[in-house]
Order: structure tokens, then C-alpha cells, then sequence
């Protein structure tokens, strides 16, 4: 595969560009936030993934801001609360993370997750597409939407479009929770056919899986810790992990997965005939929920 760094970026189909390797918040605390958003602008990160839920969308905007990188040289994202889908909410919280945050604009606003049902989920949507029409947005998507959802999608992004040309809008990103026990293959399938970019939340599980037997050959023979050879899976499966820390050496430790890679075969022994979040769930929520 293609020689990957820390500085590789994914094409999204907005057309701007996704760094390979995000850096998540998630339970980072208001308080320790900034310092944390800012040691990881320091390990070579450049790829924020917050979320108006996480509460912490104002500290990663002063990180960001006080950077000595350039904004343009940051992506930040945030997330549509999952349970208060609507035009109106959407709409009101771009504005909420713009001022939150301080930022002129935010390059990912995705919706958290599918539920309050179909006329919710298109409002949601025809919200995210006016504000990046607008230019408050740059890419927009979606977050823990299943196959069922996405063809959903697709229906109601085309009665947009009949509305005004421009108006149905395109997904960049489906940010997902992927691990070798959580693979998604059905999901990721269906948004790589269309150039949707993946993310993957909770690639290391959360820390429960960092015994298994099968990754202790890995370790011992490239010399890289579990976590480390977790992520270099996610990368060579084409998705754009999200590994969260507030520890300064696991902060850098999960930066370094780029002088190493899993052959084909070793990337076939992590292929887990396994269906086991440790996460929560929305992929599977029935349409009406």
C-alpha cells in the first residue's frame, strides 16, 4: 500500500481533505481538555473529532486557535446531538459550535445518530446542506448510520435535490465504531462504493482487547505495542481511526504507526468473525426509532 504518514489526508467528496489520523475527546474533561487538544497538535496530530455531547467543543476551539499551526492546517469536528434531530436544532447548533468554539467554520458537522425518524433525519440533513452551502461547513455526514439508514439517505438526498440543484447535498464521512471484533464490513462496503470516507471510533476497543492472543505475535515481531498494531489495522483497512488519550506518551504512542505494516496475511488472522460493540449501538436502530 501507498507509503501512509502522520501527514496523509483522504479525499472526501466535498472535496476537501481528512487527515488519515484523528485524535477523539470523547470523556476528555472541560478542564484538561485545551492542554490535551494542544500536547496532541504538538505529538503531530491535526484532526480533532469533538461533539456538542462531549461539552468540550469550547476548550478544543481555544486549542486550535492559540495553535502555532495555521487553521487551515486543522480539522475540526463536531456532531449534532443524537436524540433533538430536526431542521430547526440543526441549524441552531452550527451556530451553537461556531460560537462555542470561536472558529469561522467547521470543517466536519456530522449527525450523531439516526434516531427520531425519517422526517427528523431529512430535516437534520437539509440543515447540515444549508450550512454548508453557506460556508459555515465544509464537509458534512453522518455518525452510527446502518446500511438501512444510508439507503434511506440516499431517497431523501435525491427529494432534496428535485427541491434546487445543490440542495440534496453529499456525505463525506460515516464515523462508526470498528475494531477487528467489530469490523462492519456490510456498512464500510456500501460507503466506500460511494467515496464516503469511514471513521472508526473506539479502534482499541476501549482497552479490553490488548491481551489477546492473536495480536501478541504482532507485537513481538514489529516491536509495537497492541494499541499501535490496532491502529495500523485500521489504517490498512482504509478507515480513519480516532484513538482518544489524555496520557502525553499514549498520546504520541498512538502517532506512531507509520514505519511499520501488517503483511496480507497478518491483516487476515485480525479478521474476526465477531459482532461486538463496546459502544453503544444506533447502527441497528429500526427507521421508526
Amino acid at each position: 500500500m501507498a507509503n501512509l504518514t502522520l501527514n496523509s489526508k483522504v479525499q472526501l467528496n466535498s472535496g476537501y481533505a481528512i487527515p488519515l489520523l484523528g485524535f477523539g475527546v470523547w470523556q476528555t474533561p472541560t478542564d484538561t481538555c485545551e492542554e490535551v487538544v494542544k500536547y496532541a497538535f504538538k505529538s503531530g496530530y491535526k484532526h480533532v473529532d469533538s461533539a456538542a455531547a462531549y461539552r468540550n467543543e469550547a476548550p478544543c476551539g481555544k486549542a486550535i486557535l492559540s495553535s502555532e499551526l495555521k487553521r487551515e492546517d486543522i480539522f475540526f469536528t463536531s456532531k449534532v446531538p443524537a436524540r433533538t434531530l430536526s431542521y430547526e436544532n440543526t441549524l441552531a447548533q452550527v451556530e451553537k459550535t461556531l460560537k462555542e468554539t470561536g472558529l469561522t467554520y467547521i470543517d466536519l458537522m456530522l449527525l450523531h445518530a439516526p434516531y427520531g425518524g425519517r422526517d427528523a433525519r431529512k430535516g437534520a440533513w437539509k440543515a447540515l446542506v444549508e450550512a454548508h452551502n453557506e460556508g459555515k461547513i465544509r464537509s458534512i455526514g453522518v455518525s452510527n448510520y446502518g446500511v438501512h439508514h444510508l439507503d434511506e439517505m440516499e431517497e431523501y438526498i435525491q427529494e432534496l435535490e428535485k427541491e434546487g440543484k445543490g440542495n440534496g447535498g453529499v456525505i463525506s464521512v460515516n464515523q462508526l465504531e470498528i475494531h477487528p471484533w467489530l469490523p462492519r464490513n456490510d456498512i464500510v462496503e456500501w460507503c466506500q462504493k460511494r467515496g464516503i470516507a469511514v471513521e472508526a471510533y473506539s479502534p482499541l476497543v476501549r482497552g479490553k482487547r490488548m491481551e489477546e492472543k492473536v495480536l501478541q505475535p504482532l507485537t513481538k515481531k514489529y516491536g509495537k505495542t497492541a494499541a499501535q498494531v490496532l491502529l495500523r489495522w485500521s489504517l490498512q483497512k482504509g478507515l480513519v481511526p480516532l484513538p482518544k488519550s489524555v496520557t502525553p506518551s499514549r498520546i504520541g504512542e498512538n502517532a506512531n504507526i507509520f514505519d511499520f505494516e501488517l503483511t496480507p496475511e497478518e491483516m487476515k488472522t485480525l479478521e474476526m468473525d465477531e459482532y461486538s460493540p463496546v459502544c453503544w449501538d444506533p447502527t441497528i436502530a429500526k427507521l421508526e426509532q
